[in-house]
């Protein structure tokens, strides 16, 4: 009975791993804070542009004041982001870029993608 066990055992390791089972472990290692999908556009629009402003991002990801602030504060928080405010007159001006911290993860986030990329297309 043991060696039937093991025999089976066997042939369960030689089974290729699906693709569902490659894209889970790939998204399970995923850096969440950025997964979000409005996350991930003002990063990468900070990523190619020095700053901007919020009504610039705003009309950018077409999205509302509050959905922006929110997702904004998480990467403040998570210091992916530098968030100046500023006067312009009398007008306040809130000013977005992207820090070092920020840029490592979406390069990180990116490598993650591109190695989930491969290993799907190598199937």
């Amino acid at each position: 009975m043991a060696r039937q066990n093991t025999a089976r055992k066997d042939t369960a390791l030689e089974k290729p791993v699906g693709t569902k089972a490659i894209a889970g472990q790939a998204l399970a290692g995923l850096d969440r804070l950025i997964y979000e999908p409005i996350r991930l556009r003002i990063v990468s629009a900070l990523a190619v542009n020095p700053s901007l402003t919020f009504n610039e991002l705003k009309k950018l990801l077409e999205t509302t004041d509050g959905n922006l602030s929110v997702h904004a504060r998480k990467l403040e928080d998570a210091e992916y982001i530098v968030c100046t405010k500023s006067f312009e007159g009398r007008m306040p001006k809130t000013q977005y870029r992207l820090t070092e911290t920020g840029r490592r993860a979406l390069e990180k986030y990116l490598n993650h993608m591109e190695a989930l990329i491969q290993a799907i297309r190598e199937r």
